[in-house]
């Protein structure tokens, strides 16, 4: 069941079962961040809120986040994650290939794609620049950010969030796919200095079995980190 919460006049929020997804609308035209886990009508669902033509960018293409992406014959996505979608979740599409720095305007509403990998290698947030809020995906929230399996890659995670640390003057709040929202930017530097702390083997962490796999768990307050096991053994 997905339930819609308009933000405002022109942003909307669609939550399922502990994931979220985003219709943003400008002058000209509207864009679905992701596409929901186990929705298939999100593009159904979005063009009753808005007559704007639509479009759709993924975050990444964690199964969680491509639920609706068969409803789309094009969609933007950053090149890096088709490991990932082709790959890894065998899924068909036309990818349209987004890049950092790129900027899509919906028409007075410019959105620029910021380059996020670590969690995925494609990963990339969305920087809605006139309002000042960063619809993050999955790397910047304080629920379970998973860490472990193929795709993804701590030190790269660590270096991203260095990143999008120096550029929280743009943005007053964070939206991100999972956990609370909106969170706040002073995250970004608490969950540095808890993957750098996992990354040197200094957190402790609890093994757990989740779809199959061993894995460390490490709950350090601020989020949740689901980790390769190595993850916590070894030193940076």
């Amino acid at each position: 069941m997905v339930r819609t919460v308009k933000m405002d006049d022109q942003t909307w929020c669609f939550e399922e079962d502990g994931v979220r997804f985003f219709l943003l609308t400008g002058s000209d035209r509207a864009l679905l961040i992701d596409s929901g886990m186990q929705t298939r009508n999100a593009k159904e669902l979005a063009e009753a809120l808005t007559d704007r033509p639509l479009s759709l960018l993924n975050t990444h293409a964690d199964p969680d986040h491509i639920g609706s992406n068969g409803e789309f014959d094009e969609f933007y996505m950053s090149p890096a994650e088709c490991v990932n979608f082709y790959g890894k979740q065998k899924r068909n599409g036309e990818i349209l290939p987004v890049w950092d720095g790129d900027v899509i305007d919906l028409g007075g509403r410019p959105l620029r794609v910021i380059a996020l990998p670590g969690h995925t290698p494609g990963s990339i947030a969305l920087l809605d620049e006139a309002n000042r809020r960063l619809f993050s995906g999955d790397p910047v929230q304080d629920g379970r950010i998973f860490m472990f399996g193929e795709c993804r890659e701590m030190h790269a995670y660590i270096r991203s969030l260095r990143r999008l640390e120096g550029l929280t003057g743009l943005f007053d709040e964070i939206y991100p796919s999972h956990g609370s929202c909106p969170v706040s930017p002073a995250l970004i530097p608490r969950l540095i200095t808890a993957a750098e702390e996992i990354l040197a083997g200094r957190a402790k962490g609890t093994q757990e079995n989740i779809f199959g796999q061993s894995i460390t768990v490490y709950d350090v307050g601020v989020a949740t980190f689901l980790c390769d096991r190595k993850d916590g053994e070894s030193k940076a």
